[in-house]
C-alpha cells in the first residue's frame, strides 16, 4: 500500500516518511528515482527539490529526479537551499513554485528540515 497514515501528520509513501506541513504541501528527506513513481501513485502533482546537487556522495542529481518526475507526468522545480542560508532568489523562487497551480506538492532536501523552513519563510 502506497499511502498509509503513520502518526499524526507523518505519512508513509512507498519507502519515504513524509510529513504533512499543510494539506497539499508535504516534505521528506532525499528521494530516489524509484520514489518518484510512489509519489505519483500517492497523488502528488509536483516535486520540489530544495537540496543542492553534490551535497553528498551517491545523491541523485536534481536533473535525474526532474527527468523521472517529468516522465511520470509530474511537475518539477529545483529551488536549492544550502546549509549556509538562502540566496536572495531562493524564497521568491520557492513562492513561485508553490503558488502555481501545482496540486499536491512533495518537497525534499537531505532531511526535510530545509523544505519545512522554506515553507515557513515563504508564508511571511
Amino acid at each position: 500500500m502506497f499511502f498509509n497514515l503513520f502518526k499524526s501528520n507523518k505519512i508513509i509513501v512507498g519507502s519515504m516518511r513524509v510529513k504533512e506541513i499543510q494539506e497539499n504541501f508535504l516534505v521528506t528527506s532525499q528521494i530516489t528515482i524509484a520514489d518518484v513513481a510512489d509519489a505519483k501513485a500517492a497523488g502528488f502533482h509536483t516535486i520540489i527539490c530544495n537540496r543542492p546537487d553534490n551535497e553528498s556522495a551517491g545523491q541523485p542529481s536534481a536533473n535525474q529526479i526532474g527527468r523521472a518526475a517529468k516522465k511520470a507526468g509530474l511537475k518539477f522545480f529545483y529551488v536549492p537551499m544550502s546549509h549556509g542560508g538562502t540566496a536572495p532568489e531562493t524564497v521568491p523562487n520557492f513562492r513561485k513554485a508553490v503558488a502555481a497551480e501545482n496540486g499536491k506538492i512533495l518537497a525534499y532536501c537531505r532531511s526535510g528540515n530545509r523544505s519545512s523552513m522554506l515553507w515557513r519563510m515563504a508564508q511571511k
